[in-house]
């Protein structure tokens, strides 16, 4: 249960830089895993889902074995059960005891006053037929669900599909990552030593000169394809509204689980030679006096500029843009700025 003490009061907006040197921070599916790529100005991209799924795996070590704080989208690793959503709502309708009806009068979709519904399906999301009472049920799981999911409780879910646990609008939002300046995505050739199967061995060894028929075969792996970054920073930006922390349950405790994801922990525990290296190198807070807000984000994150080196430059290390940061130390009344990186 969530005290008067632990719930936020203030919003909060913040700026998180981060960067890769040497690796994919974001893989396109659809190109083939390349870099995302703005294709007009060439600019790097990362999904505001990518930088979730990475404060989710911090947030798997950072609060592990602590009650609330399990995860409701998991991994593919994780077990079957963890991994079916449908699952996950039913643990909510079983913890509290409640059963689905199966006829009542949801209203059918498409079906206008006074005409015969008995024939039509019930609208898509709905608990089945459903009763009236339903509606008190879904909210409840709903309430159960953003109680033990940490992700829930931030993030929101649409928790429709199948078994119904209705739908949350999380507090905290991330907008994409853009680079400051624009990538040169890199290809490599790579090779795997080894075959697969025993067929594909003997294929490769039982190799013959057309013109003399004598056997030249020999095991050439398989080869593959490797996309980098050389070098890109990267810029994003968030936002943490009280009212909707308010009704999710998402306290000051989760607030202190975010900061320190974001501080480093969600690169710092997910390395892969894929992403090469990459690290937080700015998170800039600006902390409101009031739940409304004490001024617009967007000039706040104008007093946060870095400046991009242009168009003929090639940056290879953060050292590049360190000294191209600048801060305006003049905030609004009512606004603070916490530098927790940088």
């Amino acid at each position: 249960m969530t005290t008067t003490t632990d719930r936020l009061a203030k919003r909060y907006d913040f700026v998180l830089l981060f960067d890769v040197q040497d690796g994919n921070p974001n893989g396109d599916p659809d190109a083939g895993n390349l870099p995302r790529i703005d294709p007009q100005s060439l600019q790097g991209l990362v999904t505001d889902g990518c930088l979730k799924r990475k404060i989710r795996n911090a947030i798997a070590v950072l609060a592990e074995g602590k009650p609330g704080c399990d995860l409701y989208f998991q991994t593919q690793d994780a077990v079957y059960e963890k991994r079916v959503l449908n699952l996950l709502h039913q643990s909510a309708w079983d913890a509290l005891g409640l059963q689905q009806s199966t006829k009542g009068d949801f209203k059918a979709e498409g079906t206008q006053e006074g005409e015969d519904d008995s024939t039509k399906k019930p609208k898509k999301g709905k608990t089945g037929a459903g009763d009236k009472g339903d509606f008190d049920k879904v909210r409840r799981t709903r309430d159960w669900m953003c109680q033990n999911f940490y992700d829930v409780r931030a993030f929101g879910a649409v928790m429709t599909t199948g078994v119904n646990c209705g739908q949350v609008r999380g507090p905290v939002q991330l907008t994409f990552a853009r680079s400051v300046d624009a990538i040169i995505p890199l290809e490599f050739s790579i090779t795997r030593k080894s075959v697969t199967t025993e067929k594909e061995a003997a294929d490769q060894i039982n190799k013959t000169d057309p013109d003399t028929g004598k056997r030249f075969g020999t095991i050439t792996g398989t080869m593959g394809r490797k996309n980098t970054v050389p070098y890109g920073l990267y810029r994003a930006h968030g936002f943490i509204n009280p009212f909707l922390a308010r009704d999710t349950g998402f306290t000051q405790a989760d607030l202190d689980l975010l900061w320190a994801a974001l501080k480093g922990t969600m690169w710092e525990i997910d390395r892969s030679a894929s992403r090469g290296l990459m690290a937080t190198r700015g998170l800039y807070v600006f902390e409101h006096a009031s739940p409304l807000g004490n001024a617009p984000a967007h000039e706040l994150f104008d007093r946060i500029r870095v400046e991009p080196l242009g168009a003929d430059a090639a940056p290879r290390s953060f050292e590049d843009y360190k000294a191209r940061i600048k801060i305006d130390p003049n905030l609004p009344a009512g606004v603070t700025l916490h530098r927790k990186v940088g």
